[in-house]
């Protein structure tokens, strides 16, 4: 059985069991529970976790407060490298985390596959080989559920995030199975080091990096995955649209009638260094009936 390796710990997140355990229970300790009648899922960033570990913990929290234990949660993440041009699941195996291995739902997987009928989705593991956007997420899953599986699939941003995302909810349901659906992306890169820098740096850097993160939230509240890839192709305030529009259409093909944004910040009024320079916006939004 393949084995995804861990790439970023250690250095997104603690590698030591104890500690890392620790850390997912501090980022989820703080938030009251979300009145809704059900939370099919959501968006959560995927930096390392001093920085957006505390705004996931918003999204974990609401999906574990849910009265059921899900069989299979569904990861959408991020394209950070070149060379991965259609959604990429991961089919089969397991991931590792410091709290225990994750196993793939290799049959929900296989249904998906053999239901999309034009090529939108491919089973590649090698797609994830370097991808940090699902590993991040997956201690809090494993914390939350820790025996549950998983069915990560990396997508790009195109329209036809919408389908991945609505042909892995009716598979879901066509096996019967019971699944949350986490999105995993970051917001606006602003600054030097991404070489994006429209308000200079200080305090207008951060008003700028506000009002460019608000358009994108608005469309993923209002879940409108079109607008969350306009805005993304436009704005440049997204690194994980497509992850976020195939949330948005499984979680409403799931039943899911309305967004509600959990948590913003920056990296930088998290951990502030000087003046507002080089820093990223982090969401947690939450998809709910």
């Amino acid at each position: 059985m393949p084995i995804r390796a861990t790439t970023v710990v250690g250095q997104f997140y603690p590698s030591d069991r104890t500690e890392c355990a620790r850390a997912v229970e501090q980022a989820m300790g703080q938030h009251q529970p979300l009145a809704a009648e059900r939370v099919f899922g959501g968006i959560a960033p995927h930096a390392g976790w001093i920085f957006s570990g505390a705004c996931a913990g918003y999204l974990f929290s609401a999906l574990r407060d849910q009265s059921y234990c899900p069989d299979t949660v569904v990861l959408f993440g991020a394209v950070h490298y070149p060379g991965v041009s259609t959604a990429s699941a991961y089919g089969s195996g397991a991931w590792r985390t410091p709290l225990g291995d994750l196993a793939v739902d290799a049959e929900l997987a296989q249904a998906a596959l053999d239901s999309d009928r034009d090529g939108l989705l491919v089973d590649e593991p090698r797609a994830h080989a370097r991808e940090h956007a699902i590993e991040v997420q997956l201690p809090f899953v494993r914390f939350c559920w820790p025996d549950v599986c998983i069915l990560p699939v990396a997508v790009t941003p195109s329209r036809s995030a919408e389908t991945v995302g609505r042909t892995i909810a009716s598979s879901a349901q066509s096996l019967g199975r019971e699944i949350v659906v986490v999105g995993s992306s970051d917001l606006t890169h602003y600054g030097p080091r991404y070489g994006m820098a429209p308000a200079g740096i200080g305090q207008p850097a951060l008003d700028w990096t506000h009002a460019n993160d608000r358009g994108l939230l608005d469309e993923a509240v209002a879940m409108r995955p079109e607008g969350v890839l306009r805005q993304a192709s436009t704005q440049h305030n997204a690194c994980g649209a497509g992850a976020i529009a195939a949330t948005i259409a499984c979680c409403r093909e799931l039943g899911a009638e309305q967004g509600r944004l959990l948590h913003y910040t920056t990296s930088h009024e998290v951990y502030p260094m000087g003046r507002a320079s080089d820093l990223v916006g982090y969401g947690a939004v939450a998809y709910c009936r």
